[in-house]
């Protein structure tokens, strides 16, 4: 089944292409400009480089959050008009797994981590073992002083993946000595790692619906909450 995978929760975008065994391509940039302006483009390059048309594709796959509230949005609407033009599968997959599938080779524990701002990060934890991950901790947007208290007792390696690694290793590194930084190719969210959980999600029977999905925000937006604060006040 030949998958088209979206990635937009963060600065970087990545498509990729995979047939249901196997990664076939990826297409990835981080230089800033608006996924709105690069994503179906780098889409429709890469079929064409691996040798394949739109009408082709069998279904669509894309991180669905946590993320950047803009980018998320774009990602998932990309997804949906793409999936509902053709009747396809559209599966909604987590980002922080999606960045664990990528890092899944080694020992201990991968811990994905995304800057949320306000002294916050987007997380999860997996532990692998012989290149088979678990979950251990569902996504979540926490502290890093509670991610800190929450990391300290492992026992194995921790590797940290994703655009919030820096931060989590100069915050934790003296609490927790067990945190490996990744390197620059880990420190971004994937396509790659988009498609390959959706891959396993459509051979087991969880087919997405684009009609149904919506993206995992986590927590509320900077519009929303400030909302909220003037009505609490009256204002």
């Amino acid at each position: 089944m030949l998958i088209l995978a979206f990635e937009t929760s963060a600065k970087a975008a990545s498509v990729a292409l995979h047939d249901g065994t196997a990664l076939l391509g990826e297409s990835y940039q981080n230089t800033g400009l608006t996924h709105s302006q690069t994503l179906m483009v780098m889409a429709e390059d890469l079929l064409k480089r691996c040798g394949y048309t739109p009408r082709q594709v069998e279904a669509v796959a894309v991180a669905a959050g946590p993320g950047s509230f803009t980018g998320v949005r774009i990602g998932v609407a990309a997804a949906k008009g793409f999936a509902w033009g053709s009747n396809l599968p559209c599966c909604g997959v987590s980002t922080l797994e999606a960045m664990a599938e990528n890092y899944s080779v080694w020992q201990g524990y991968v811990c994905p981590v995304m800057d949320a701002r306000r002294s916050q990060v987007y997380n999860a934890l997996f532990h692998v073992e012989k290149g088979v991950y678990e979950r251990i901790r569902e996504d979540r947007a926490i502290s890093l002083q509670e991610l800190g208290e929450d990391l300290r007792n492992l026992t194995e390696p921790v590797y940290l993946v994703g655009d919030g690694s820096a931060l989590t290793y100069r915050t934790l590194s003296e609490t927790v000595p067990g945190l490996v930084m990744p390197p620059e190719h880990r420190m971004h969210q994937r396509a790659a790692g988009v498609a390959m959980v959706a891959a396993r999600q459509l051979k087991e029977g969880n087919a997405g619906n684009g009609g149904e999905l919506v993206p995992n925000y986590l927590r509320v937006s900077q519009a929303e909450r400030e909302k909220a604060e003037k009505e609490q006040k009256g204002e």
